[in-house]
């Protein structure tokens, strides 16, 4: 889900401020609420000391290591309402232009950074650290590369920090939602379906129309319409359903042969010099947009026929 969080900060941010403001400034404040919306997963980082431990090996050795040493700090500190909010705040602070301002947003980053360090030891404490250096230096380019003041960057912390934990309850251990205080709100992850394979079908679908959600509102922002930058070679993700038959049946938390073969059909949409165009959608080669769209495309329908190939060679069952 890491591309969706930041996709559906974006949607979001950008959607509203379209509202009220011209379309350079409100793509501007949804990519600065997208940026923040990342800068929870900087706890990942962790996860490649336990790469780097593994070796070279096996890609699937490899990605087990790397996943399994990020769930020792992963959603553990980063993922926090709490340290959402108390980030934000300083995070637009650090956005100002007067030193008192920034040396305030330093005593509102050295806090959080002292909770940690209290409350789980070194390494919370490192994670909490670059987490509010990643925000600070965000904050600081936001206020430098664009128009938006610090009350809007603010916003746009609050909209990207605040959005991510909830994306994270399908796919593993639920955040740390009130941290540092005790309480959580959710014992364990969300379950779409009782299939496992089915699951994580609902969970991939769901990132995916995050990211068509986030590719509608920049078109709209910008005046153009979305089926006009999807190419006819997206159908080439029909061939993915024979993958419902030949690979092992995949879930959450083995999910990892399933999601990187159906995401390599999203080459279809970065090849335009490699396969010829047969465009019935009046589709632009020249815009890197009809690029990532046609990609998109493929990988959806390669996921709409993975998933009723599925059904039919499980039977009916799975249809109540």
């Amino acid at each position: 889900m890491m591309v969706g969080h930041a996709m559906v900060a974006f949607a979001l941010a950008t959607a509203v401020a379209a509202r009220r403001w011209p379309a350079e400034r409100a793509l501007a404040f949804g990519v600065v609420a997208g940026g923040f919306a990342a800068v929870p997963d900087v706890d990942m980082a962790y996860a490649m000391f336990g790469l780097a431990q593994a070796g070279l090996g096996g890609v699937w050795e490899m990605t087990s290591a790397f996943w399994g040493s990020s769930t020792l700090v992963h959603r553990a500190v980063t993922h926090s309402l709490v340290v959402g909010a108390v980030g934000a705040v300083g995070f637009g602070l650090a956005a100002c232009e007067r030193w008192p301002a920034r040396l305030l947003a330093v005593g509102f980053a050295s806090a959080l950074v002292a909770v940690a360090f209290a409350t789980g030891g070194g390494l919370a404490g490192a994670i909490m650290t670059l987490f509010v250096l990643s925000g600070l230096a965000l904050a600081v380019v936001a206020a430098g590369t664009t128009d938006l003041g610090p009350r809007a960057v603010v916003v746009a912390a609050l909209v990207g920090l605040l959005s991510h934990p909830f994306g994270d309850v399908f796919t593993g251990t639920p955040p740390a939602f009130l941290y540092p205080f005790e309480p959580s709100l959710l014992d364990a992850r969300v379950v779409l379906h009782a299939d496992p394979t089915l699951n994580l079908v609902g969970v991939f679908g769901i990132e995916l129309a995050t990211i068509w959600a986030a590719g509608y509102v920049y078109l709209r922002a910008t005046d153009r319409r979305l089926f006009a930058h999807v190419d006819a070679r997206a159908a080439v993700g029909i061939a993915y359903a024979i993958a419902a038959v030949v690979l092992p049946a995949p879930s959450v938390d083995g999910s990892y042969q399933f999601v990187f073969s159906i995401l390599a059909l999203g080459f279809v949409g970065v090849a335009p010099q490699l396969l010829p165009s047969r465009s019935i959608l009046t589709a632009e080669w020249h815009e890197t947009v009809t690029w990532a769209l046609t990609g998109l495309g493929a990988v959806s329908v390669a996921t709409l026929a993975y998933t009723l190939t599925y059904l039919a060679s499980t039977g009916s069952a799975y249809f109540l």
